[in-house]
């Protein structure tokens, strides 16, 4: 059973089918209430219209999953959103809107998750991140710096929540054709939100007593 936030379009929507393919019970979250119901139905997932950029929702949408599996083992942080802008012309407002959703939203999704997880001894969690946590590039004040933030957020969660058998792991997308890139055009060579849908489900299918920290995936040959 499985939270995917973000699960509207594009990775998370690839993730949720697959796990719901798999035979799993998956809950699905969105702002947008009409694709957050049009995605639900095409999946046969639970939508449940939220913003995780506001604590309170994010507290309701947890108990929400709780209440109507009667539990859940897996947290998919896929949420987030990034603008793009030399440091010169990048603004307060612009930051925080961006670490709204990408870093504190995530956080309070992970402890809620984390506080049910710790109660049954046993989780998962997977924090979608990018290869732009990885190495900062011109242009990525907002959006990198947030992916670096969630990076060192997921090293923290790993180290406290691992004897509570909780695993947590972080996915590095490169760039993925997926609506968060459509304005720099469309390439097959380029990753698709399958390809990474695949490594997160094989992430999770690992045997309990191992897993992988960490996963970078790279289009083979993007030209």
């Amino acid at each position: 059973m499985a939270l995917v936030t973000g699960g509207t379009s594009g990775i998370g929507f690839a993730t949720a089918h697959k796990l719901i393919a798999g035979g799993a019970k998956v809950a699905i979250c969105g702002r947008d209430r009409k694709k957050l119901d049009r995605a639900a139905s095409d999946l046969g997932a639970l939508g449940i219209h939220a913003d995780v950029s506001v604590e309170s929702e994010v507290v309701a949408m947890v108990r929400r999953v709780i209440d109507e599996f009667g539990d859940y083992n897996v947290l998919v942080n896929n949420a987030g959103f990034g603008l793009f802008a030399p440091l010169l012309d990048t603004t307060l407002e612009q930051m925080q809107r961006v670490y709204a959703t990408n870093v504190f939203g995530a956080m309070v999704a992970a402890r809620e998750s984390a506080r049910h997880f710790v109660s049954k001894q046993y989780g998962n969690i997977v924090n979608v991140a990018s290869t732009a946590a990885l190495r900062g590039n011109a242009g990525g004040t907002a959006y990198s710096s947030s992916k670096f933030a969630l990076h060192g957020l997921t090293e923290c969660w790993r180290a406290e929540l691992r004897k509570s058998n909780i695993r947590v792991m972080q996915i590095n997308p490169s760039e993925v054709q997926t609506a968060f890139f459509r304005d720099r055009g469309y390439s097959a060579r380029k990753l698709h939100a399958e390809d990474i849908a695949d490594a997160i489900v094989g992430m999770l299918a690992m045997e309990d007593r191992g897993f992988i920290t960490e996963m970078s995936v790279w289009a083979t040959n993007p030209e």
